[in-house]
């Protein structure tokens, strides 16, 4: 038999089972303040990237024309990386070579003088108020540019603005070398 008596083998035993019942301890401590991070984390990215846009109103199909004066009226034809502008009637902006090319910054200047000079109330009625900017996009603008232009109207505060299409006359100039 054993060498051990009773009373020692009770006490090994029980010194085992002591052993046994000592449990692990884990803190979760640090797991909580990281899933807490997380949640903040992805809150914060999720409100940063929703989609902004613009109200545009376009005009119902089948409307009529509306008459403007042509004083009153910047009209920029975006084509491809090229953007070009005058300032009234086609006929006359082309007979007397005021068709220019322009830059996105650029249209800013053309619009704060046209706004300076339709101040004058004694000779425009509207004032600057009356601004029509008219966007005729060819079809090889890109989709950036017309937003761009758009965007400027707001910049500039230009109530009136219409995108519509380019006329025969216009797209011939522009196709000439």
């Amino acid at each position: 038999m054993d060498n051990y008596t009773v009373t020692e083998k009770i006490n090994f035993r029980s010194k085992a089972k002591k052993q046994a019942k000592h449990r692990l301890r884990i803190d979760m401590t640090p797991m909580v303040d990281l899933g807490f991070l997380l949640i903040t984390f992805f809150v914060i990215t999720t409100e940063m990237i929703k989609p902004t846009y613009m109200d545009i109103a376009m005009p119902k199909d089948g409307g009529s024309d509306m008459e403007i004066g042509k004083s009153y009226v910047i009209t920029v034809i975006p084509n491809g990386k090229e953007i070009y502008y005058y300032e009234g009637d086609w006929n006359e902006a082309k007979k007397e070579s005021r068709i220019k090319a322009i830059t996105i910054p650029g249209l800013r200047q053309v619009i704060s003088n046209k706004k300076d000079q339709l101040s004058d109330l004694e000779k425009y009625k509207e004032g600057p108020e009356g601004l029509m900017l008219l966007i005729k996009p060819t079809a090889r603008a890109d989709y950036k540019t017309v937003v761009d232009l758009l965007d400027e109207t707001t910049i500039n505060q230009v109530k009136k603005y219409a995108i519509v299409n380019i006329s025969k006359e216009e797209s011939d100039w522009i196709r000439q070398p």
